[in-house]
This record gives structure tokens, sequence and C-alpha cells, in this order.
């Protein structure tokens, strides 16, 4: 077995003297006085053992991360009628992308781009007599974390500023693939992006998808049938147009959000979080990539 603390504490030391650390995502105002040296990561074994190192705890807004535990929740409910509704193939674009809805008469390419989320959410909405709460309650539930909650200012700061949702959320309702009203499913959206978590959470949170479905508590959230397609999503969807490279340099199921934050897991072994609040131009975190690259090179531990 790898020795995995010596193992981060070397990737962390090394890439946490780089000057370049990326950009932090200023569209959302609320995110952009975020400290770009803020660097953590925490690797939570399903064997029971975890390692960490820099700023694993502190909290970040997780945004698109977000959009796999909203998946997850609808798809326990609706099964697989919900691919009716969202395809699963790569888009090729960036996560706020548009042009595809018309192309493609309203069926967003995949859950993890903003209109494929945006029908994931529509889907929540209309299924859950108090959609924010019982989301907020699955992901605690997952987690057995009372503490995790929205961060209400970035939620506010998203509204405020979310025009390309609002643009895709309408072209959606053009073809009849959102049934509630524009500002119920944007408002259940921008609260579910502006989720709160630190590294460990994080890892917590997806450990299910690493266990056949069963969270730390060995309570089931989804079939083992279920956990693999949302991996396969993860591993061809999660990184936008950046989605083939990290599948080709680090080889494992994962999803990043503007945050900073990554998560990526290997099924039966671990699951990884890592925050770094400057993005590449890609919208993904620069150390973070770096980090997990060096990790699955590291440890030899990947899918492929």
């Amino acid at each position: 077995m790898p020795d995995f603390s010596s193992i981060i504490r070397s990737i962390h030391t090394e890439l946490d003297r780089n000057t370049h650390r990326g950009k932090v995502a200023t569209y959302i105002p609320e995110l952009a006085g975020i400290d770009a040296e803020n660097f953590g990561i925490y690797l939570n074994c399903i064997s029971g053992e975890d390692h960490k190192v820099g700023d694993w705890d502190k909290p970040f807004s997780i945004q698109s991360i977000s959009k796999v535990l909203s998946l997850a929740q609808a798809f326990s409910i609706e099964g697989n009628s919900i691919w009716q509704r969202v395809d699963v193939e790569p888009s090729g674009n960036p996560f706020n992308h548009s042009s595809l809805l018309e192309l493609e008469n309203g069926i967003p390419r995949n859950p993890l781009i903003n209109a494929g989320a945006l029908v994931i959410a529509d889907v929540l909405v209309s299924k859950l007599k108090h959609p924010k709460e019982e989301f907020l309650n699955y992901v605690r539930n997952l987690t057995n974390d009372d503490s995790i909650a929205f961060n209400t200012k970035v939620a506010l700061s998203e509204k405020r500023t979310g025009y390309k949702n609002y643009a895709a959320a309408y072209l959606l309702k053009s073809f009849g693939n959102l049934n509630n009203d524009v500002e119920t499913v944007l408002d259940f959206y921008f609260h579910q992006c502006a989720l709160e978590m630190n590294c460990q959470q994080l890892t917590n949170a997806f450990y299910f998808l690493a266990n056949r479905g069963y969270c730390m508590r060995n309570h089931a959230f989804l079939t083992e049938s279920q956990v693999k397609r949302i991996n396969a999503l993860m591993l061809t969807c999660g990184f936008y147009d950046e989605a083939g490279e990290f599948a080709f340099e680090v080889g494992l199921p994962g999803k990043s959000g503007v945050g900073g934050g990554i998560i990526a897991l290997l099924p039966n072994q671990y699951t990884i979080a890592t925050w770094s609040p400057g993005l590449n131009e890609k919208g993904n975190s620069h150390l973070g990539m770096q980090a997990l690259e060096q990790f699955t090179t590291a440890t030899k531990l990947s899918i492929f």
C-alpha cells in the first residue's frame, strides 16, 4: 500500500511553491474575494484511513460539484426515465454554453453542464415538497453532518449575475423541457451551487459513489447500476471541455467547480478532494488538476 500521507504532503509542498495559481472566479462577485493562496487535499480511504494536508478544513462554495449530488437524488427518485430529458454525451463546450440546446431541440448534452443541471433541478422542484430543504437534508444524510449549509450570500450573488443561466432556463422552457417557473428552478439551482463544504466533507459526500452506493454509515442511496452510470458521467463529462484531459492525465471519475474544488474517486478504494481557488482557462482548479495527476502517478491507483 502506498504511503499516502507522505505522497500528499510531498505534492502539496511542491505545488504550494507555485507563483502561478490560476485566476479566482470573478463572474460570481461573492467568490472574487477568495484568497488564491488557499490549497488543501483530503484523502478518504474506503478501508477507514484518512490523510490530509493544507487548507483541507476551510469551507468553500462547491458550485458545479453539487450537480452530481442533485443528479444522484433525482436518479434515485425518477430512475432511468430521467434520461428522456437529458443526454449522457460529453459536450465539448464550456459549462455555461447554450448553443447545443437549440441544435438538439432542448435536450441538454449531459446533466453536468449548466443546462442539464437545470433540468435535474426542475425534476427535484417537481418531486420534492420542500426542494431546497430536502436537497440539503439529502446531502447532510450522505455525510452524516448537519453543519453543511447553503451560503445564502453566494446564492444571492449568483442570482444577481447569472444571466446565462436565465437564458438557458428560458430556452429549455421554450422547448418544453422545464416544467416549473424559471424563477423557482433557478432559485433552487443557485442555492444548490452555493453549498459550502470543506475537503473532508466533500470526500464524505462522495463516499457512496466509491462504495457501491453505500454512505459511510452503510446506508444505501443508489443501486450499483446507478452508481456505475454516475461515475461514467463524471469520467466523461465532469470537467467540461477538459474532461478528456482529466481522464488522460488523472484517470479517475471526478467533478470540478468554479469555487476551486475538485472531487475524484477510485471505486472500492478512495475519494479524494482538493481545493485551490485559482482556475485555469477551462474553469478548473489550476493546482488541483496538477495535484490529482501527481497523486495517481505516484500511487499508480487509477481506473486504468
